[in-house]
């Protein structure tokens, strides 16, 4: 990549930036649910899911398309591109570089700092790729993930706002659960595979699995929460009267 497509990329992600804002002054004038509104510190974090939601509708569905529309990117994970697929990682760094921003502006850094470290881990690791061009495909793939997000954003606002119909709360259960194993569990099965057999352990390939392998033991802590919080209740620890405010996405 020459310099001027990376000065091109990156005023596409201070553009995405733009993007978010605007998404969060819209969120800002939409109704709150009762339950919401009845607790100030919840307002920062209402609206923080809402704008993650449209993100995660938004690039769910583009990592699709771009997987649709390039399937080289499957084919060839370390050299394959696509416009669209570029696009996407710039504008996905552009959310992670707005949700940071807002997380510490909003002094949520103490509550939500797995969320900062995840969005450092990511943003490095898409600046690595616009700038060598390499690795567009694994990055793709990793932006499935979005797609599993859409039902776990649904949970947390649905446990948030109180929603008085546990049949809506318990469909999006078994629905959060399937999508979390087709697009978060099983890409990042295939891509630590991958990594650990085809890539070269130096330069950028040690750098993304590192990445990679830390994203692992995340993900994984994540599940075990949702686990433990929707599907086996009796196995928490520690959890009564916590409140919904001490997690962003998953509570015990």
């Amino acid at each position: 990549m020459g310099p001027g497509w990376r000065a091109a990329s990156t005023a596409l992600v201070g553009g995405s930036v733009a993007v978010f804002v605007g998404l969060r002054r819209v969120a800002l004038a939409l109704p709150r649910p009762a339950a919401v509104r009845s607790r100030p510190s919840r307002d920062w974090r209402w609206l923080n899911l809402l704008v993650s939601f449209a993100h995660s509708v938004l690039a769910g569905l583009w990592a699709l398309f771009s997987l649709w529309h390039s399937p080289e990117l499957l084919s060839d994970i370390q050299d394959g591109y696509s416009v669209s697929g570029h696009l996407l990682v710039c504008f996905s760094s552009g959310y992670f570089v707005h949700d940071s921003l807002d997380i510490i502006f909003n002094h949520q850094s103490r509550s939500s700092w797995e969320y900062l470290v995840h969005h450092a881990m990511a943003l490095s690791a898409f600046i690595s790729l616009i700038i060598t061009g390499r690795f567009l495909g694994a990055a793709v793939l990793l932006l499935l993930v979005e797609v599993s997000n859409i039902f776990l954003t649904i949970r947390m606002l649905l446990k948030m706002s109180n929603v008085p119909s546990p049949a809506l709360y318990e469909a999006n259960k078994y629905i959060n659960l399937v999508v979390y194993f087709a697009f978060r569990l099983a890409p990042q099965a295939y891509l630590t595979w991958y990594f650990l057999r085809y890539v070269e352990v130096q330069g950028q390939g040690a750098f993304l699995t590192a990445n990679l392998l830390l994203l692992d033991a995340m993900i994984l802590m994540y599940f075990s929460r949702l686990l433990r919080s929707d599907f086996f209740p009796s196995l928490r620890k520690g959890s009564a009267g916590r409140d919904v405010d001490g997690e962003k996405f998953l509570i015990d």
